[in-house]
């Protein structure tokens, strides 16, 4: 049976939609918690795949997460031996620090839906080429990265540019939560500490309106979702099943 490793830094920002694509692809999924172990031994090389989520810190606060750095000499050893490898978010961070790009504030927090648009690169990508000229995806950050030497962006926003890079042919880096479904939203939003967020944003971002425009795209997001990760999966690990991407 394949094996994927899966670095996890919150219980609250689990695979989401992935996990049940990665186990009707027939994959043993192992999650590493660094939020209740902050300290693991592990061989990434012994996995077929390594997927990095996402979680609430800055790739940058390495004093306070130590094990922050122990993913980062992870992640070169997955890249190295070749490993296909996933980054979301936080996780797409990861990779770019790894790779040795920076990792700074974004200008203003992207929370909640906004409009990803691929670029020339992007349309061409196997995974990407499923997305339209513009897509209505789900968001929630504050940092953003720099592009690695050697990496090709892949979509963008007007208020982050670097939202989906590829670095070599195996390694993406999502800034984005193409992951969740409206009940992962919807988590999120009663979550105590992403709650803060939105509160400490003074009006700028509104749950409610956070969870209307949520009814209004989620299905279309969920579509490519199953697109994307299943081109992902199968790309990658041989898995084969017919996609089907309704139009909007």
């Amino acid at each position: 049976m394949r094996k994927l490793l899966v670095f996890q830094h919150v219980p609250y920002e689990p695979l989401g939609t992935l996990d049940a694509q990665f186990r009707d692809a027939g994959f043993r999924i192992r999650y590493v918690n660094f939020a209740r172990f902050e300290r693991v031994m592990l061989d990434v090389r012994r996995y077929h795949g390594l997927v990095v989520l996402g979680g609430p810190m800055s790739v940058n606060d390495t004093d306070r997460h130590p094990h922050l750095r122990q993913e980062m000499d992870a992640l070169r050893v997955a890249i190295d031996a070749g490993l296909p490898v996933l980054g979301i978010c936080l996780g797409a961070q990861l990779i770019a620090a790894a790779l040795g790009a920076a990792v700074v504030r974004n200008p203003v927090k992207e929370i909640g839906w906004s409009t990803v648009k691929p670029t020339s690169a992007g349309s061409l990508d196997p995974l990407f080429k499923h997305l339209g000229r513009s897509e209505q995806i789900f968001q929630w950050h504050g940092d953003t990265f720099h592009l690695p030497e050697g990496s090709e962006l892949l979509a963008k926003t007007d208020a982050c540019r670097n939202q989906a890079f590829r670095y070599g042919g195996n390694v993406y880096g999502l800034q984005f939560h193409l992951e969740v479904d409206e009940a992962l939203v919807r988590r999120w939003l009663s979550t105590p500490a992403m709650r803060q967020e939105i509160e400490a944003l003074a009006g700028a971002v509104e749950a409610e309106v956070v969870l209307e425009q949520t009814r209004r795209y989620i299905g279309r997001s969920m579509r490519l979702s199953h697109a994307v990760f299943s081109t992902f999966i199968s790309q990658f690990f041989g898995w084969r099943r017919r996609l089907a991407l309704p139009s909007r």
